[in-house]
């Protein structure tokens, strides 16, 4: 039987070497949560399932199946898989849809590359309508069915914006049931010895760091009933056996309270999993360490982002240098290891910057840290104030907002160097503070430190053109 609505993103894992090596999936909450709001409104829905499965399968299902209605989920990592999807499902004749944290920066490019509709914003209640339309041939109202995006003779046509959902309690938890979840824990267990599950409690983030997209729920930050989430995580444990669970917010620890009544629902009911979290360096004092030590948090991660304060204020992070310090070291105390984000190449970002950052980890000595290259997304506020310069390097179907060039900055070669210089500096002030640092190993990361600042000097006259 052909299904109202079949659902699917665009993330092969099998298919992408780089998560091939990485092996971490987790289950798309996102059009989990769409399909279970949707099955419970009386819709027939399906979830083609990409992480474990091919293009290959999902292509033959579209082509051979009874054509119906599409849904896809689009983020900045999966554009050119979904564009091809989108075209080969209108050539086999079906109905054709598309959100996520993307198309709505993108609504244009997508219509024109073969969607239908996109939805803007939260999709549940904007999809529901729409999909209403579309059982009973009332396409012709769609203009009044706030949240979407379309064609009408060729022009685009946006419609108003959709309110939030002012009550997530009252949304079903995510299908699971739907995917093959003990697939994902088993992939977990295989490759890094612990099975792992993840569940959100809460949308949005209020903030308004100048590079964070917002697309999906703008500035808001919408908590569940910590007794509620509790009901979840018990279920879950049960039903998956998990070793671990990746609680997917986006700052986890903003509310106190709500964090106090969590970890105490957590304490009487007797569960305690190990578990990793995202935070923010200004959310983190010794209370909400105390609760995450007490809850099982073996790791959170900061978003530092950058070692100089002027550029985290140019960032508008909201966030002071010492806060970050300060974090780490809480996290220490509690034997919970803590992670840090880190980026190069922020509009106006000199060489005292760049060594500002690496002061700044140095002395932090975060467990883990990562870098990236800046790189602006699209409706964001660091987008506009610099898209004069962008340069982009592929055609926008092919390609991603990470694969540009920004006119006038720093080659990539010169933040390579800046990455060595990070990460030898990190590791020689590690040596140095352990009882007896080894003298060779200190002679190497010392000439490691000669040899990548010498070639960040040579590569700073070297810019994008």
């Amino acid at each position: 039987m052909t299904p109202d609505l079949l659902l699917a993103h665009g993330y092969f894992l099998y298919e992408d070497p780089k998560e091939l090596q990485i092996m971490k999936p987790y289950a798309p909450l996102g059009i989990l949560y769409l399909c279970s709001h949707l099955q419970a409104k009386g819709f027939d829905v399906e979830v083609f399932d990409t992480t474990f499965s091919s293009k290959a399968a999902l292509i033959e299902r579209l082509q051979t199946g009874t054509p119906s209605t599409l849904g896809l989920y689009a983020n900045l990592m999966t554009r050119s898989n979904i564009v091809e999807l989108l075209r080969i499902a209108r050539e086999a004749g079906w109905r054709t849809i598309v959100g996520g944290p993307e198309p709505g920066a993108y609504a244009k490019e997508y219509l024109d590359a073969g969607a239908e509709f996109v939805v803007l914003g939260e999709g549940e209640l904007t999809l529901e309508e729409l999909m209403t339309a579309i059982r009973s041939g009332g396409l012709d109202q769609v203009g009044k069915i706030d949240g979407l995006a379309y064609l009408e003779d060729g022009e685009l046509r946006q419609t108003a914006p959709r309110a939030q959902i002012k009550c997530l309690d009252d949304q079903p938890w995510p299908a699971r049931k739907m995917v093959n979840i003990q697939k994902y824990v088993d992939t977990w267990r295989t490759h890094h010895g612990k099975g792992s599950v993840n569940f959100i409690t809460a949308r949005g983030c209020a903030y308004r760091c100048q590079w964070c997209s917002h697309q999906v729920y703008g500035n808001t930050h919408r908590r569940r009933d910590p007794l509620l989430v509790v009901d979840e995580v018990e279920w879950l444990l049960s039903e998956y056996q998990p070793d671990m669970v990746w609680v997917s917010d986006d700052v986890f620890t903003i509310n106190h309270t709500w964090l106090r009544t969590y970890a105490a629902e957590m304490k009487r009911r007797g569960l305690r999993i190990p578990f990793e979290c995202i935070s923010r360096a200004d959310r983190l004092n010794e209370e909400a360490m105390d609760l995450l030590a007490e809850l099982g948090c073996f790791r959170v991660w900061i978003g530092s982002e950058s070692g100089s304060q002027r550029i985290l204020d140019s960032m508008q992070r909201g966030v002071k240098l010492d806060q970050v310090q300060r974090a780490v070291e809480l996290s220490k105390t509690r034997g919970i290891e803590s992670g840090m984000f880190l980026m190069w190449g922020y509009d106006g970002e000199e060489l005292e910057d760049i060594e500002a950052t690496i002061q700044h980890v140095s002395r932090t000595q975060p467990d883990i840290f990562f870098t990236t290259v800046s790189y602006p997304i699209k409706g964001t506020p660091y987008y506009k104030k610099i898209q004069n310069d962008l340069i982009q390097l592929a055609p926008w179907g092919t390609s991603s907002d990470r694969e540009i060039k920004i006119r006038g900055r720093h080659s990539r070669r010169y933040y390579s160097f800046a990455d060595k210089l990070l990460r030898s500096e990190v590791a020689l002030a590690r040596m140095r503070g352990v009882n007896v640092p080894d003298e060779q190993e200190v002679s190497r990361l010392a000439e490691e430190i000669r040899n990548a600042r010498t070639g960040l000097m040579d590569a700073a006259a070297e810019v994008e053109a």
